[in-house]
Formats: structure tokens, sequence, C-alpha cells
């Protein structure tokens, strides 16, 4: 009895504490739940709850057809947990998911990588950025393969980040143009100077902490949508900015220059159709587009003879000269001073027509022209400068415009006896490509100056935001009568003068060659800036265009022989692609064919990221604004609006237009049973979209 006894004591001690532990579970269960429950509820939503951004997608950059120059296309990043595969899964396919990121990345060896990822199973770490290189949809779907990627997420650790990249379907076509944007808010171009624009709106979405520390958005009635980025449209030409590009480097090789720029303009609009700038690589292996000199501070120089222009323009509008009267270069030296003039021919012109004078580029007569008449009073001559606009920046629309460079004749420390003659034909002073071609374009336009312009207008979908019309910034230089004889000027260089190597016989160019020596550390040297400005056809102008090359190298290095050919060479091109330009009068041009009415686009439904990136690959115009998943095409001015598909609403969804895989994977998520004939889209549904789903139902749809 007593063994019994002690038993059932020590059942029922063992007993009591079991209620006594039990209770005090209880109550520690009640107290952390009525009254630490706000603490703690608090706490978990702190660690495993946040706000997190979400980035709008950037707007697209168009050329003046609608193709596209730069986009946003998804890429990704590879990231790891290497915590999460299980050990047999992990020994089993470490080996081979070395080999394989080593063969793809070629960074480091198998060896290396194996290392890598073992020590940070070690260490416990759970997000391991397994290389900094992005990857495109087609290599995400190539490592899914691979081992213990294979597993996914949850069963192998790895995570695909998906980030947005910049891709330019003409590749470095405009480069420098279309610009860019760091992570540093730095850049150049239309990207950085658009920038407000392009980059939308950032939205802000609840996120949940999951497994692998990575973050799924919760649906939250507080998320605040991103504002996806307008887009802008260019005037660019990208058949005149590939013939630009090409043109221009051909002659920068061929006469191993340090760098050269072109600037393509419509004479009336000022649309600039083509901006190209390209320099020496510093290993000397090539060119390469890296600073816009044609409109930026570094391509501020001395222009040369193209300035005498502007001079001329004086002259002419003072009514100081007539285009027969002559003048006497002598031996082609003249002294100003303590400073000698020299005219490029050795042993002078002679006497001289002022019309010759300019043919020639006599710097000699146009210098002791402007020296006469202006020379005592040089403010006078200077307010021909600040007439056509030379002396302040356009307001280009692409930041970081040179601002040109004029001395002060009241400044007694830099103004000299020197300066007037000097300026005249283009040294003493500094000025943009750009800038030079504004005055060649105004002479062509009669007079007019308008402002260039490259960007015109912006816009998502078919919502103009903001539109940029051709902005007059004077109405007229000088008189007609001076335009018209400015006209004959440059028509005569490049028939009778230093560009008459350019001239030929199916239209008529005119323009100005410019020479001018490099100013290194103080002193000119035999290095040359050589130059070609000018417009076309000479008699209806149409387009205006400078050419810039900088130190050419060889034999004849000046404006007429490096800069002129270039010119033709795309004013040719242009030429015979501008129908309008060419079109023979006396033939009648026989009507466009009539096309017969085709769909489009083929693409007509699915998840909106995945036909947005097939568009984009493609250079097609797209547009979307909402936030849903699938979305079905609509075709509005040559260009795909994506439309909200609500596929996720409780009633049968509208699969019409989508591939078969895509409608199964929608009804079949509604719990409708599928059957279906024919191949390609879908063209019918047996259940009308928007119906109640039948609990069990079947549908059948036809493809076609």
């Amino acid at each position: 009895m007593n063994i019994k006894k002690s038993i059932l004591l020590r059942v029922r001690l063992a007993f009591l504490v079991m209620v006594i532990f039990a209770g005090a579970i209880l109550y520690r269960i009640a107290h952390v739940q009525f009254v630490d429950g706000d603490k703690w509820r608090q706490k978990a939503q702190d660690i495993n709850l946040q706000y997190r951004k979400v980035s709008a997608t950037r707007g697209n950059i168009y050329s003046s057809d609608g193709s596209l120059l730069a986009t946003s296309l998804p890429f990704y990043r590879v990231v790891l947990d290497p915590g999460i595969a299980d050990e047999e899964l992990y020994r089993s396919g470490i080996d081979s998911l070395a080999r394989n990121l080593s063969a793809f990345y070629k960074d480091k060896s198998a060896a290396s990588y194996k290392r890598i990822i073992n020590d940070a199973r070690i260490d416990g770490r759970r997000y391991l950025v397994l290389n900094r290189k992005q990857i495109g949809y087609q290599e995400k779907q190539m490592m899914s393969s691979w081992p213990i990627f294979r597993n996914g997420r949850m069963g192998g650790g790895v995570i695909f980040e998906k980030v947005e990249k910049r891709y330019r379907p003409f590749k470095n076509l405009a480069g420098r143009t279309v610009g860019f944007l760091n992570e540093d808010r730095y850049g150049a171009g239309i990207e950085y100077s658009f920038n407000g624009y392009l980059e939308g709106k950032n939205g802000e979405a609840l996120f949940q902490k999951i497994a692998g520390g990575t973050w799924k958005p919760v649906h939250d009635a507080e998320d605040i949508r991103p504002e996806d980025g307008y887009d802008i449209v260019t005037t660019i030409d990208i058949n005149i900015q590939d013939v630009a590009e090409s043109a221009l480097l051909r002659q920068l090789m061929n006469k191993d220059a340090e760098y050269g720029c072109v600037v393509v303009m419509e004479v009336e609009t000022g649309h600039i159709k083509a901006i190209a700038n390209l320099e020496k690589k510093d290993n000397g292996s090539g060119y390469g587009e890296y600073y816009n000199y044609a409109v930026g501070e570094q391509g501020l120089t001395e222009p040369g003879s193209t300035f005498k222009l502007l001079s001329m323009l004086a002259l002419l509008e003072e009514g100081k000269v007539n285009l027969k009267d002559t003048v006497d270069t002598g031996d082609g030296v003249y002294k100003f001073y303590n400073q000698t003039m020299r005219d490029a021919k050795y042993g002078g012109y002679g006497k001289l027509t002022i019309r010759q004078a300019f043919e020639k580029s006599s710097n000699v007569a146009i210098s002791r022209l402007v020296d006469e008449h202006f020379g005592v009073d040089p403010a006078k001559y200077l307010s021909y400068v600040e007439e056509v606009g030379l002396d302040k920046p356009l307001g280009f629309q692409i930041k970081g415009e040179g601002i040109p460079y004029f001395k002060d004749p009241k400044d007694k420390k830099n103004w000299y006896g020197t300066t007037l003659p000097w300026m005249s034909i283009g040294y003493e002073l500094k000025v943009a490509p750009i800038q030079t071609l504004t005055l060649y374009n105004a002479v062509a336009n009669g007079g007019k100056v308008v402002k260039p312009m490259i960007v015109q207008r912006i816009q998502k979908g078919n919502h103009v935001e903001e539109e940029y019309d051709t902005e007059i910034l004077r109405r007229s230089i000088a008189s007609e009568s001076t335009i018209k004889q400015l006209q004959s000027l440059l028509e005569g260089v490049v028939e009778n003068g230093t560009a008459k190597n350019i001239s030929n016989s199916e239209y008529k160019i005119a323009g100005k060659t410019g020479t001018a020596q490099k100013l290194v550390n103080g002193r000119y040297t035999k290095k040359y800036y050589t130059s070609f400005a000018g417009y076309f056809p000479a008699d209806e102008p149409k387009y205006s265009m400078i050419i810039v090359i900088d130190s050419p190298k060889g034999f004849n290095a000046y404006g007429g022989d490096v800069s002129a050919p270039v010119f033709k060479e795309i004013a040719d091109k242009i030429y015979a692609q501008d129908l309008k330009l060419n079109r023979d009068e006396a033939k009648p041009v026989p009507p466009a064919p009539q096309l017969s009415q085709v769909v489009f686009p083929y693409i007509q439904a699915g998840m909106a990221d995945e036909l947005q990136m097939i568009c984009n690959k493609f250079g097609i115009s797209n547009h979307y604004d909402g936030a849903e998943r699938w979305v079905k095409s609509a075709v509005v001015n040559r260009s795909i609006n994506w439309r909200p598909n609500k596929v996720d609403s409780p009633l049968v969804p509208d699969v019409s237009g989508m591939t078969l895989r895509d409608a199964l994977y929608v009804l079949e998520n509604k719990g409708l049973r599928v059957s279906y004939s024919g191949e390609g889209r879908v063209k019918r549904q047996s259940i009308q979209a928007g119906s109640n789903v039948p609990k069990g139902g079947t549908i059948r749809i036809e493809l076609s």
C-alpha cells in the first residue's frame, strides 16, 4: 500500500505541476493578447509590413516619324538566398550551378562562385548578389532551368529582381542628343534636360516581408499608384541622322581629325533633323559620341571665315559698300597696327570686287572694309551682332548651351586697335556651331530668325501635355535688299569661290567655308578648325546645315576641302530621299497604290508587361496608363494603346484576341473547364464576357 500511495502522490504532484504550467501559459497568452496586444501588433507590422517605393516607368523618346529612340525594357539582377535550398538539393546542385554561372558571366572561375555561395550559406546571409550584370528575359528563362535555380524562389532561393533599363533600338544613333541620366541624376541630352517629364512620379505600396528577405506587395486601399513618365517626341529624322553620322565619320577617319559635328535644320520651322558629334577615342582606336560640340560650352570657338557673313550684313545694311565696288588686297599681306593680316593665297589676289572678295574669302579685303567703315565706331558693328542675336544663347531645349563671347569696345583692357579687323573675319570671339547656323538659316529664311528646336511635343498616349511651336526670335535681321544680296554672295561662294568643288547641276547650294587657326596656349598654331555653313536648295531653301571638323591632318586642311564635301554628301542623300525636292515636274507622279486594309497590330490581347516588352523590342510605339495586368490593344495614330482588360473580376472574362496559352490560364483560374478548336488567337467564346461564372461549367473557345 505504501508503494501505491507513493505512486499516486507523485502522479498528483506531476498533474498539479502541469496544471499550474498550463495555467501560466494561458495567463501569458491572455496578457500578450489583451494587455500587450497593441504593442506587439505594432512591432510585427513595423518589422514585416512597410510602405515602399514603387518606381514609375520612364517615358519613351521618339523620332519625328514615331520611331523609338529610347525606351525602358525589363531586365533582371540575379540574387540568391543560399540558405533556402535543403542540404540534399544544395549538395547535388552547387557544382553544376557554379559551372553555369562561370560559363555565363565569364568573370570568375566555377571554384570562385562555389566558394562565394558556400561562405554565404555558412554565414547565414539571406541576400547574395551573384553578379551586378543585368540579364534579359530570355537569359532569365534559361537560368531558371539551372540546378537549384529550377526549384524557384521558395525551393532554391533564387530571386530575379526586375529592374528597368534604357534601351535604344537604333543603338548609338543620336547617342549624345538622346543623352543619359545616371544614378546620381547627372546626365546630358534629352534624357537629362526633360527628366522632369520622362521620370514620371513614383508610387507607394504596402509590402510584406516573406521568406528569403524579399518583399511582396499587399493590396491596400492606401496604395499610391505610380504615374508613368511622359513620352518625348523629337524633331529628329532617323534617316537624315544616319546619313549625317556616316558622312561625318568617314571624313574624320580620312583626315585623322580630332572631332567633328553636324547640324541639319529645317529652314522654315527650325526643326533639328540631325545633330551628330563624333570625337577621337582616348586610345585612338576610333570615334565615339561623348560631348555635344554643336551646342555645348566646349564647342565654343573662333569660327573663322563663316563669320564674314555677319560682316557683309553690317556693311551692306549700313549702305557702306556695293558688291561691284573694288578693294585692293595687294600681295595678300596687310598690317593693322603691330599685327599682320594675311590671305590664304600666297602672293594675294590683287584688286577684287567686294563680291569676289567674299567668294574667295579674302581676309585682307573684309577686315580692311570693316575697319574702314566701323573703326571709329566699333559698337555700331557689334549692334548687328546683337540684332542677329549672336551675342546671347538661343535658349536651346537641351541644357548646356554655350554662352557666346564677344569683346566689349568699352573694355579698354581687352579691346585693341586690332580687335575689330580680326573679329570681322571670325577671330577674338567665340560662338557655338548651332549659333552660327542660326545666322545662315535666317538668311535662307528671308531674314527671319527662328529658334532651333529638337523637341516638338510631350505626350502620354493621346494626351498632349505640352506642344512646342516654331518660335520666331526676330522678324528680320536686315532689309529685303540686303538679304537678297547675302543670298547671292553665298551662292557665288559655291559657284565661283572657295566651295566650287561642291557645285552641281541637280540643285543649288549656298554657303560659306571657314578655316580658323587654333589658339593653343595663347599662340596660333598650324592646326585648323574647318567648317562649312549653308543651305539648299538655294533657290527654295528647305534645309540649312553646318559642318565642323577640328584639326584635320594632311594636305589642304581647309574648310572647302574638308568640311564642304561632307555638306554635299549629306545634302545629296537628303535631296535623293526627299521626293518634294527632286520631283521632276515634267513627269506627273503616279498616285500611290491603295493598300488593302490590314489588321494591326496582330498582338491583340495579353499580359501588359509581356506585350510592352515585345513592342519595345521591335520599336513599335505603344502606350499604357493603367495598372491592370491584362490588356487589349487599340490603334491610335500609328501607335498601340493598351486598354485594361479586367479579367480578375468575378465575372467571365473577355479572352478574345488572346493566345491559347493566355486564354487557358485566365479561364481555368475562374474554375471553368475549357475546350477549344482551331489555332491562332481566340475569335469567339461560348459564354459571353461579363456573365456570371457557372460553377463547374465548360466554356468553348474558337481560335482563328
